[in-house]
């Protein structure tokens, strides 16, 4: 199994471990403490070390972040974990604010007072992060302290260890450029820029640079570890030594000098101690990383991960792995959705579609020599009202059965050696109602907006972002979530800096790849999102055009539920694409699955 239905959530727990962990807020002389929900590399995934949040508070979710105080303690989240908050917090212990509206940098403006002193962990906040947080302490006369130890980890006894996951090289028949070009070309972006040395903070930037993907997180094969680059001389890695078998260590030793986690603020401070000047990310990188080198009297300097941008765009022998992957995915999908048509409802519950789905991508990945190697992210299954929740993780206590007469919607990825995968299917069990097909059909025809878009040179996921919504816009309604993210190869399902969405400034380019995700979702109700992945290609030229264009290729192979789309609300167009695309799908997908699944899929697909 690569999901766990079980929570580590346990709100009996929290009182004595608040109660420690103010014993030691005491002895520290703080009167509040921040704990985010953050590893030192400040990623999505992190480590069961680095789940304090979790053991804290009991609250499991991908985001968020609590304020402890003497006599009080408060846990942010947003919108996606607001009744999970609710459900797995002690309400005599904390109270739920906003993550988004009144994040914890606001939240002190009004309940700190003069002289407080709030402590934090310097490791696990970015540089960013600390300013404006000591901004905010500041317009009130109270002071954010870095302190030298976290006091989670002090009040956590069976805390576990630091993950040592396997470390294997990532061949170049997958990864289409040598590590040795990489390391060139980012050290030619530090001279270009006038810097000296840069440290990579995210273990993507690792994972990529290097050639190599590691076990160290769920769902995201990433090695946890450091980089430091320099525009003259050998990158050093810091990543410990037992992750590494022998082709490992050889192929990274020929790259780099390999040292020890812990060899890793001594040998910067050593660094900066020339005065040297150091790139970091702001928004990325640790402010502990920022305190050794300017106390080193090294100079810091406001720098983009360089490993960001590049990763992002994929060179064609990542999109030609991730164009077999999704067939691959395409044929457990045809597989899966085939085998849930058959059942009856009532007899099946979240769970045993989650369990179903995974078993059938790991039989068809190894059927096709590629075997399935984790899940992309915890599969988001919901039923009726559940999944009313844009991201909702079903666990054995919410664990619901699939009724007659309710939308399932099903959000799930996969990860193969050639590429990543994410993909949402919303399907009707037994009849929905005219509203659910009306407003399915909304949410299609923004989908499909984007699938037909063609955009100029230069344009920004913000730009194009509207389009997905304009029908749902006509029609009073709205989603609450961006319409796509970034997509790593073999690496993050949620990759920027691409996306598209409100906040979406970065550049659309060729080889990008993003999910197409709009969606909507009626509270108590039910919920609707039908999700592809695309990629940025140039887009053949118009007579009589003089700009250069984009468009986009759609990767995701699966056939969209036909019993919940309105023909009469598609446009000519709109239907066109549907029916080309769901030939598309019969002709690519069924000579890949069994004769029962073939025959289903070429109903599924059939002309609208």
């Amino acid at each position: 199994m690569f999901q766990s239905f079980k929570t580590i959530s346990n709100p009996a727990q929290a009182a004595p471990r608040i109660a420690r962990i103010r014993e030691l807020m005491a002895e520290e002389g703080l009167d509040a403490l921040l704990i985010p929900r953050a590893d030192q590399h400040q990623g999505e995934y992190v480590a069961p070390c680095s789940e304090r949040l979790a053991w804290a508070t009991g609250f499991t979710g991908s985001a968020g972040a609590a304020v402890i105080l003497a006599d009080r303690a408060v846990l942010f989240v947003d919108g996606r974990y607001t009744v999970q908050a609710h459900e797995q917090t002690d309400p005599a212990l904390f109270t739920i604010e906003s993550l988004v509206d009144n994040p914890p940098r606001e939240w002190v403006k009004t309940n700190l007072k003069k002289g407080d002193r709030l402590g934090f962990d310097p490791w696990l906040h970015t540089v960013a992060e600390v300013r404006a947080l000591e901004k905010s302490l500041e317009k009130i006369g109270a002071t954010a302290v870095p302190l030298a130890r976290n006091l989670v980890d002090a009040a956590w006894e069976d805390r576990p260890d630091e993950p040592t996951g396997r470390v294997i090289v990532h061949p170049l028949k997958y990864a289409g450029v040598a590590a040795e070009q990489k390391l060139d070309m980012l050290s030619g972006k530090l001279a270009a820029e006038g810097l000296d040395h840069t440290v990579l903070t995210d273990p993507a930037s690792l994972a990529w640079t290097f050639n190599i993907r590691g076990s160290d997180v769920p769902h995201t094969p990433l090695a946890l570890g450091f980089v430091f680059l320099s525009a003259e001389g050998k990158p050093k890695v810091f990543l410990d030594e037992r992750k590494l078998d022998a082709e490992a260590k050889t192929h990274l030793v020929n790259l780099a000098d390999l040292h020890a986690p812990a060899a890793l603020l001594d040998e910067l401070a050593k660094l900066a101690r020339t005065g040297a000047r150091f790139g970091l990310d702001e928004n990325l990188a640790a402010d502990r990383l920022r305190q050794v080198i300017e106390d080193n009297g090294g100079t810091v300097v406001a720098f983009a991960d360089p490993a960001a941008l590049p990763r992002a765009i994929k060179n064609e022998t990542e999109l030609a792995g991730t164009r077999a992957a999704h067939l691959r995915d395409g044929a457990a999908l045809a597989t899966f959705l085939a085998w849930l048509d058959r059942q009856e409802p009532g007899t099946l519950t979240e769970i045993s579609v989650v369990e179903q789905l995974e078993s059938t991508r790991a039989k068809v990945g190894e059927a096709m020599q590629m075997p399935l190697q984790e899940i992309s992210f915890g599969t988001i299954c919901g039923a009726g009202p559940n999944a009313a929740l844009p991201h909702y993780r079903v666990n054995e206590k919410s664990n619901r059965t699939v009724n007659v007469n309710e939308l399932l919607l099903v959000d799930s990825g996969a990860q193969y050696f050639d590429g990543t995968t994410d993909v949402t299917r919303t399907v009707a069990i037994g009849q929905p109602t005219d509203e659910m097909r009306k407003r399915f059909t909304l949410v299609l025809k923004g989908m499909i907006a984007i699938s037909l878009l063609r955009f100029p040179e230069g344009t920004r996921g913000m730009d194009i972002d509207a389009f997905a919504r304009q029908s749902l816009w006509r029609n009073g309604l709205d989603y609450n979530h961006g319409t796509g993210h970034g997509v790593g190869s073999y690496l993050s399902v949620h990759e920027g800096p691409q996306r598209i969405a409100k906040t979406g400034a970065t550049k659309l380019m060729p080889g990008m790849i993003l999910s197409n995700e709009p969606g909507y979702y009626k509270p108590g109700h039910y919920g609707i999102r039908i999700e592809n992945l695309i990629v940025v290609s140039p887009a053949e030229p118009i007579e009589g055009g003089d700009l250069p264009m984009h468009s986009f290729e759609t990767l995701t192979l699966a056939p969209i539920d036909r019993r919940l789309i309105e023909p009469s609300l598609l446009t000519e167009e709109e239907r066109a694409w549907l029916n080309a695309y769901h030939r598309r799908v019969y002709q690519e997908i069924s000579p890949l699955v069994d004769e029962e699944t073939a025959k289903w899929l070429e109903q599924a697909t059939a002309v609208i």
